[in-house]
C-alpha cells in the first residue's frame, strides 16, 4: 500500500507593492511683468472707486435727510407743518405714474423697431437705422424738454381735447381738459421718446444673439418669418426684453430737466392725463424747488432725492438680476 506524502499548503501571497507615482511636477507660475500688474492695480482701483462713491453718495443723502424726519416741521418752509411722508407721497406717485405711461408707449415701438433693424431691414437700412437710434440717445434732455413744451404740447392739444369729447368714458381722458396741452401725457411721451433708444439697442443685441440654429430650424419646418420671430427669437430674447425695460425705467424715474420744462408742480394723486393739474415727479420737484430752498427745506428736498436713489437702485439691481438670470442659460445647447 503506497503513501500519499501531503505537501504543506503554502501561505497566501501578499500582494505586491503598488508602484510608486511620480509627484505631480510643480506648477508653472508666470512671471509677473510690470504692466500685468499695473493693469490689474488699475482695473481693481476703477473698480473700488465706484463701490467708494456710490457709498459716499448714500451716506451724504442719509446724513443730509435725517432732520426732513424731525417730528416738529413747523419751521421748515418746504412741508409747512406737514409730515415728510404726506409730503413725498404725491411727488412720488408722479414719479412712477410719469414713468410707467413712459414704459406703455416706448416698449413696443422699441421691440418693434429693433426686430425690424435685426430681422427684417436691409443690411445697409440696418445699419443706419441703428446709427440713427444711437444718436437719437446722445441729444441732452433739455433739447427734449423745449421739444415737448414748445412742439409737443401745442400740437396734442387739440387731439387732447378730441379725447375728452369724444371719450370721456375712459377714466384716464376724464376731468377738465388743458388749454395748453402741458399734461403727464405729455410729459410721457417725451420720456417715452427719450427711453427708446436705450431699450432698442438693448434689444437689438438680444435678438442678434438668438441662435441661427433656432431660426434656420423654425424656417425648414415650414414656419414664415413672422412665426420664426414668435417662436425662436422672442421665447430666447424675454429675459433681455424684461432687462431692457427695467434699464429704460431706471432712466425715465431720474430724468429732470424734460419734465420740469413741460409740467407745473402740483401735489396731487390724479390718474387723469388730460387735465392742468398733474402729479409731479421727484426730479422735477427737485429741479424748480431747490433755487429757493434754505435752512431744513434744503434737508426735505435732499430727503426726497434719497427716496428717488432708493427707488432707481431697487429697479437697477432688479434689472442686473434678470440679466444674470438670462446669462445662465445657454439658447445654443
Amino acid at each position: 500500500m503506497s503513501t500519499t506524502t501531503r505537501q504543506p499548503e503554502s501561505a497566501p501571497s501578499a500582494p505586491p507593492a503598488p508602484a510608486s507615482r511620480p509627484a505631480p511636477p510643480a506648477p508653472i507660475k508666470a512671471k509677473q511683468r510690470l504692466g500685468d500688474r499695473v493693469f490689474s492695480g488699475t482695473a481693481l482701483g476703477a473698480g473700488l472707486i465706484i463701490l467708494v462713491v456710490l457709498a459716499a453718495v448714500a451716506t451724504f443723502l442719509i446724513i443730509q435727510s435725517l432732520p426732513a424726519f424731525a417730528p416738529d416741521t413747523s419751521d421748515n418752509h418746504i412741508l409747512e407743518g406737514r409730515s415728510f411722508w404726506s409730503y413725498v407721497g404725491p411727488l412720488a406717485f408722479g414719479t412712477i405714474w410719469a414713468s410707467f405711461i413712459a414704459l406703455v408707449i416706448a416698449t413696443p415701438i422699441s421691440i418693434g423697431i429693433a426686430l425690424f433693424i435685426s430681422h427684417y431691414a436691409p443690411r445697409r437700412l440696418a445699419g443706419v437705422l441703428g446709427y440713427v437710434i444711437d444718436l437719437l440717445a446722445a441729444v441732452p434732455s433739455v433739447v427734449f424738454g423745449l421739444w415737448g413744451g414748445l412742439v409737443l404740447a401745442p400740437l396734442l392739444q387739440p387731439v387732447y381735447a378730441w379725447l375728452n369729447a369724444n371719450a370721456s368714458w375712459f377714466p384716464l381722458f376724464g376731468g377738465q381738459v388743458s388749454s395748453t396741452g402741458k399734461t403727464i401725457m405729455t410729459a410721457a411721451l417725451v420720456l417715452a421718446v427719450m427711453v427708446i433708444p436705450i431699450m432698442t439697442a438693448i434689444c437689438r443685441e438680444v435678438f442678434l444673439q438668438t441662435p441661427k440654429l433656432h431660426e434656420e430650424a423654425a424656417l425648414a419646418l415650414g414656419a414664415t418669418r413672422w412665426e420664426m420671430v414668435r417662436m425662436a427669437v422672442l421665447p430666447f430674447a424675454r429675459g433681455g426684453m424684461v432687462s431692457a425695460v427695467m434699464l429704460a425705467l431706471g432712466r425715465a424715474l431720474g430724468e429732470t430737466m424734460a419734465v420740469t420744462m413741460v409740467l407745473s408742480p402740483s401735489f396731487v394723486y390724479s390718474f387723469l392725463v388730460l387735465t392742468a393739474t398733474n402729479p409731479t415727479p421727484i426730479p422735477a420737484n427737485i429741479a424748480l424747488a431747490f433755487p429757493e430752498a434754505h435752512g431744513t427745506g434744503v434737508n426735505t428736498l435732499i430727503a426726497t432725492g434719497l427716496i428717488l436713489f432708493v427707488v432707481t437702485f431697487a429697479v437697477n439691481a432688479v434689472a442686473r438680476w434678470i440679466v444674470a438670470r438670462r446669462a445662465e442659460f445657454s439658447g445654443a445647447n
